[in-house]
């Protein structure tokens, strides 16, 4: 009998797999894919909950690999959900749920046709399925040890498929071929407390802040790459904890964060930004010190045969030509892509992380065939 991704989704969605809690969600997915012929590996890290997944030899002349993860972010005010975030209703055609979206349908739908897939034509070469508990939260114990673990143990994929929802509107009308790059930059502007009825014994900070928050936020970067949007830079905010309205403040944070193109690198934006606070400080006679987190550096995998393989498929099953973008936020992709050649496709993405997340029942079934006409189109390409 065929694998239901719908009804993985469902079973996945009742695991409250809410990060850093593994939920039973990869339990549920080791005890299905193992009687497939699937070795399993848990590869937990600080805590962290991860399983790695193989079907066929160990270093088999070609193999293509999934990425995923079914960690989900929290459920917010449950009383403002429509049904309960863990229940997997199902109403109208909808399956409701925290991760129903984002993305345990995506992972029930690669793990379905993996399971079909190798039972119906045994594959020459192997499939590889790394899925992580960490995708939603730091990620450094996530996909990163899932990559480490399989480079300690000889294990590689040749390209990768992260089953992130890509899609906009419609299942197939997007695929990822990169994503931009995100830091964050912390600024702590500190001056000298004082009366605000003496400003001559007192040195704000505020002035400063805005200043460097008026030279950032009006700066243009880029105009643009040729895969990539311009890159763009937002102060978050601001923040003085002073409740007086006669006192000046010794001190003032703001934060900032920058999503940027392959134009640029974290360590050339930081090297920027130093650049900047430390001249607002000798304009302002202030202190600034500077702190940075560079969550992923842009990156970008070429239009070729991996997108092409890609968008094949999805024409084949849906009779679209996606989309090849690079908008959004970051993903694991941002790691996968030092291990090899990887693209993003899932599910339409509109709804992911809101209350009464949901999946359309049907894209999932339309997911599954165009994952399956993958492995079906990438083991019939000759070696």
């Amino acid at each position: 009998m065929p694998t239901d991704p719908a009804r993985l989704t469902a079973d996945l969605v009742r695991c409250p797999s809410v990060t850093p809690e593994e939920g039973g969600a990869l339990v549920l997915l080791q005890s299905l894919l193992e009687p497939a012929g699937f070795s399993c590996t848990r590869v937990d890290r600080n805590g962290t909950p991860n399983l790695f997944a193989r079907w066929g030899a160990r270093g088999a002349a070609r193999s293509f690999g999934f990425n995923g993860h079914t960690d989900v972010v929290p459920v917010g005010d449950e009383a403002a959900w429509t049904h309960p975030p863990f229940s997997a209703h199902e109403e109208n055609g909808w399956l409701y749920g925290r991760g129903a979206t984002d993305m345990k349908s995506g992972v029930a739908a690669f793990a379905a046709a993996a399971i079909d897939f190798v039972a119906k034509t045994p594959p020459d070469g192997a499939i590889l399925l790394t899925i992580t508990g960490d995708e939603e939260g730091p990620g450094r114990d996530g996909t990163l040890a899932l990559l480490d673990w399989m480079q300690a143990h000889g294990e590689r994929m040749d390209i990768c498929i992260v089953g992130e929802p890509t899609s906009v509107e419609t299942i197939g009308d997007m695929v990822k071929i990169g994503r931009r790059g995100s830091m964050t930059a912390r600024f702590t502007v500190t001056g000298k407390q004082g009366h605000s009825a003496y400003l001559h014994k007192a040195l704000n900070p505020m002035p400063a802040v805005a200043f460097l928050a008026h030279r950032l936020s009006t700066h243009s970067l880029d105009d643009g790459t040729d895969h990539f949007d311009p890159s763009t830079i937002s102060v978050t905010t601001i923040d003085t904890g002073n409740a007086a309205s006669n006192v000046i403040p010794a001190r003032t944070r703001m934060t900032v964060n920058i999503r940027f193109n392959d134009r640029h690198s974290g360590a050339s934006l930081t090297d920027w930004l130093r650049a900047e606070a430390e001249a607002v400080a000798e304009a302002t006679g202030t202190t600034i010190q500077m702190e940075s987190q560079i969550s992923g550096e842009a990156f970008v995998t070429p239009p070729g045969p991996l997108s092409d393989l890609v968008r094949r498929a999805i024409g084949q099953e849906t009779n679209q030509s996606p989309t090849l973008s690079t908008t959004g936020g970051t993903s694991d992709a941002r790691f996968v892509r030092d291990h090899c050649p990887v693209v993003e496709f899932g599910l339409v993405g509109h709804r992911m992380h809101e209350v009464d997340e949901r999946v359309w029942v049907q894209d999932i079934q339309d997911l599954k065939r165009i994952y399956t006409r993958l492995l079906t189109e990438y083991f019939a390409l000759p070696r």
